[in-house]
């Protein structure tokens, strides 16, 4: 359900309200459900909601939104940060991972959590991407790599470094690191995504990639070693690649996915092209993860006007990979 006070309740009753309509799979919800129930009402509308137990399979019959019901401090909370409900939002992410685990569920759909409110609540890690990572390992006993990609039927980008300032980037970037991001790619690509030989385009660091070092090294140094590394083991990786030429329709039909060096360089241009349907997904982790590529929106929810567009197209998506892993 995502963060009890954003627009995470919003689209989770839209979601069940349009899954004839848009032919959506089964899903159960983790979350809060007199948080949901106060939502609906202020939304001016009726879900009915059906209580489950843990780990319950979910039914395409249902007659009600399913709901493994994780009660929040607050539930009456719509738009405004509440610190108490922090708590509850991990436990959430906690159930739904076990669940996922466990094989109960095929793949996880994860609604924006606000950091800020779970760091008062005692969350140490950076984020959602990285915290699934640690409770994958806590499952498993083995280390996992997450790696983010935004995806839409536009375009698939892989950011290699994420959450840091543009100044720390070229100390951050090494040719293990490219190399384990884009290896990762072409595992998930092939299983997940059901491409036998994926086409990895990959960006320069620097304008024009460089420009044979008159505008950087990083691409003589670090990027191009690395990739040709990969090309002797047979991966399909163009580049280094000037970032500003990757991205228009002739290009964008010659790779699969373009991997990029820094966070703004990958997503600026999937959100220009598919800013209200783009998909957050969570490669590298041993089940499926996906995520609306936006925000919790506090100053719009309950007010009717929170889109469900990336919501519905995560959800599918979700349905797909976990499809093609089976296949």
């Amino acid at each position: 359900m995502g963060e009890p006070s954003g627009i995470g309740p919003d689209l989770v009753l839209s979601l069940w309200q349009q899954r004839d309509q848009l032919n959506l799979p089964p899903f159960t919800v983790f979350g809060c459900i007199d948080t949901l129930a106060l939502r609906a009402t202020a939304l001016g509308i009726d879900v009915p909601i059906s209580p489950v137990e843990k780990h319950a399979i979910p039914q395409a019959d249902s007659t009600g939104i399913p709901v493994i019901n994780l009660p929040v401090a607050s539930p009456d909370c719509c738009g405004v940060l509440q610190a108490a409900n922090g708590v509850a939002v991990i436990e959430f992410i906690d159930q739904a991972v076990a669940g996922v685990i466990k094989g109960d569920f095929s793949g996880l759909v994860t609604c924006p959590i606000h950091k800020k409110n779970l760091y008062e609540a005692g969350f140490t890690h950076p984020g959602h991407t990285e915290y699934l990572a640690t409770l994958a390992t806590r499952h498993t006993g083995q280390s996992h790599t997450p790696v983010m990609m935004i995806a839409s039927d536009s375009l698939r980008t892989v950011p290699v470094t994420i959450h840091i300032p543009i100044a720390h980037v070229p100390a951050q970037l090494n040719g293990e690191l490219i190399k384990a991001t884009i290896r990762i790619c072409h595992s998930e690509m092939t299983a997940r995504f059901g491409i036998k030989t994926p086409r990895i385009a990959v960006a320069g660091l620097n304008p024009h990639a460089g420009e044979d070092g008159a505008m950087g090294h990083e691409e003589q140094t670090v990027i191009s070693p690395a990739l040709e590394e990969l090309r002797k083991d047979g991966l399909d990786v163009q580049g280094p690649l000037p970032a500003d030429t990757m991205f228009h329709t002739r290009a964008r039909a010659t790779y699969d996915v373009a991997v990029c060096m820094y966070h703004d360089q990958a997503l600026i241009p999937a959100k220009t092209l598919a800013f209200d349907e783009g998909v957050n997904v969570t490669l590298g982790l041993p089940f499926v993860r996906t995520s609306p590529d936006h925000g919790t929106a506090l100053d719009i929810a309950g007010k009717n006007n929170a889109r469900p567009d990336s919501l519905i197209n995560a959800v599918r998506m979700a349905h797909a990979m976990t499809t093609k892993a089976n296949t």
